[in-house]
């Protein structure tokens, strides 16, 4: 279960370093305590690299659930 700080991570803008794919996990690198930080990534949509997200859920503390961030 997630703790108290990484929920902290819900609402943060970070960007794909490894595509998402439905039903398997990617990578996202986020801003953490200072710096960035890499984590597994789910989406219930397929998720470019280099596409900008943002952290809807933490399923635990080394992965979260992101949505593509639409700036329009």
């Amino acid at each position: 279960m997630p703790d108290d700080a990484s929920q902290d991570l819900v609402g943060t803008i970070g960007w794909v370093t490894v595509p998402i794919v439905i039903g398997h996990p990617g990578e996202v690198v986020v801003p953490v305590r200072g710096g960035t930080e890499a984590f597994a990534a789910w989406s219930d949509e397929p998720v470019a690299k280099n596409t900008r997200v943002v952290v809807v859920e933490c399923r635990t503390a080394r992965s979260v659930s992101v949505s593509p961030l639409n700036l329009g």
